[in-house]
């Protein structure tokens, strides 16, 4: 006979729905170019619909800019830098403080926004997107009277007006990672938002009218790549700051070549993310699933190639495979979502079609199993094992929630493997060692190594690649050097 302590009840727990109200936004049925402190139609005439990957379906109509519309924000922006930058240093710095107030007062608005938008989770948007935006208004608003001690003392001037190309997977973050030295130094703007996800850079107009900006110092001009291939191409433009591809970066590189247009470019990246035997596994682990599950994958320093040491692969899988089993999957919106929509049609297509090569090459594909909505464009967290150097996955940026995982033995083996890209933006290191740690980020080839974190991002710290992963440093006082010029 059995008493009641031998038979438990078997509980299992799970998730309410916890979704965020959206009725509170009031976005506009239509949106115009932002010029002149004002919105206004494009000379074409041309609105394109902006859609919500969750739901495929439309959100607002926003305008392209074409030719002329460019032309005329270049006049716009030429015609205020000057004043701008003969504003004491102390006036521009308030203006930054004001934009990074209003974020900070809109940040519930702009995160369902970003959220709708882009189809990343609530939670990312809410907790890392905007308050990370608001912060690096407030950080180089800090830095507008202290130009010259982020120069090495040196004497500096603003450039004139600069070109910003911003890609989809952190909109409003990018914009102001772009915006905010900018101005600092004394510059206009014309910033460019990616053609699926203009609505939070349409709101930071509004931000900016409310912060009474003067006109011409801020304009944004949504539209495909045809109106970022213009404004690369505009004559009387100083600087290009773009953040994208690196098929694109070389196009623009190749265009200003031999101008005196000065360049900045942020890529691609298929950073690896090394874990050694002496590492605290369990928090690997959960470097891991963030290092390459936020947002989807859609991180240009994504930890994609994952580089474990023998000795501790198969106890490293296990527990990465058990953890990517309780992602939730599903509405952007729900403040319990892990993993949300694809940015669009053609996203979901080359993961796709990466993913099908990497079964045709070999690789062991571990998918987990979830429901997903009907509607929208969704991919399942994906492992693969059994992965080779040369496999398509291996080299090539997916920008998808899936990553290849490699193995190796030695120290010295795990610096080459992860060296063995044509990219270098991001690596990680999970050790207990800190000599170790070093060591190996010394002879990484990356622009940023986080030790024992993943995608951990800070206003102060700067951030750039190597190879084809770009060139230029944006953060911190790194972030201050491409937008001025040494006069003394």
């Amino acid at each position: 006979m059995s008493s009641s302590t031998d038979t438990r009840t078997s509980i299992v727990w799970d998730y309410a729905p916890a979704p965020e109200s959206a009725d509170h936004i009031r976005l506009s049925d239509r949106y115009g170019l932002f010029l002149d402190g004002e919105f206004k139609d494009p000379q074409d005439g041309r609105y394109e619909p902006t859609i919500n990957p969750a739901t495929e379906q439309p959100i607002a109509e926003v305008a392209w800019a074409g030719r002329q519309d460019i032309e005329a924000a270049v006049r716009s922006a030429r015609e205020a830098q000057p004043k701008w930058a003969a504003l004491k240093d102390l006036e521009r710095a308030k203006y930054l403080f004001r934009i990074a107030r209003l974020i900070q007062e809109r940040s519930r608005e702009l995160a369902v926004v970003e959220t709708l938008d882009g189809g990343k989770p609530l939670r990312e948007s809410r907790d890392v997107d905007i308050p990370l935006a608001a912060a690096h208004f407030f950080h180089y608003a800090g830095w507008a009277d202290k130009l010259r001690y982020g120069v090495n003392a040196r004497e500096v001037a603003p450039l004139g007006v600069v070109g910003q190309i911003v890609p989809w997977n952190f909109p409003l973050l990018m914009a102001a990672w772009k915006l905010a030295p900018a101005l600092a130094c004394g510059n206009t703007a014309i910033l460019k938002p990616a053609e699926t996800t203009p609505l939070t850079a349409l709101l930071l107009a509004e931000i900016a009218q409310e912060a009474e900006l003067p006109p011409g110092v801020i304009s944004i001009l949504p539209g495909n790549g045809e109106t970022g291939a213009a404004l690369v191409r505009q004559k009387k433009i100083n600087k290009i700051a773009f953040t994208g591809s690196t098929a694109v970066g070389r196009d623009i590189q190749a265009a200003l070549a031999g101008s005196e247009v000065r360049l900045t470019l942020e890529l691609g990246g298929k950073s690896a993310n090394i874990v050694f035997e002496d590492a605290a596994l369990d928090q690997a682990v959960e470097g891991i699933v963030n290092g390459i599950f936020f947002n989807q994958g859609h991180v240009c320093c994504a930890g994609s190639r994952l580089l474990i040491q023998e000795s501790v692969h198969d106890e490293v899988i296990g527990k990465l495979w058990q953890r990517m089993r309780r992602l939730r999957v599903g509405d952007p919106l729900d403040k319990n979502t892990d993993v949300g929509a694809i940015n669009s049609a053609e996203q979901l297509e080359r993961i796709e079609v990466l993913v099908a090569a990497g079964e045709e090459e070999g690789a062991t594909r571990r998918t987990i199993e979830c429901e997903m909505p009907d509607r929208g464009y969704w991919f399942a967290p994906t492992l693969f094992t059994d992965v080779s150097p040369a496999h398509r996955i291996a080299v090539e940026e997916i920008f998808g929630p899936v990553v290849s995982v490699l193995t190796f033995r030695t120290q010295a083996e795990a610096i080459e493997k992860a060296n063995n890209s044509r990219y270098g933006l991001a690596a990680g290191i999970w050790t207990d060692k800190g000599a170790k740690a070093f060591e190996v980020a010394s002879a990484l080839q990356a622009g940023v190594v986080w030790q024992n974190t993943y995608n951990h991002f800070d206003p102060t710290a700067a951030f750039g690649g190597y190879k084809e992963s770009g060139f230029g440093r944006e953060g911190g006082p790194a972030g201050l050097r491409p937008y001025v010029r040494i006069v003394s």
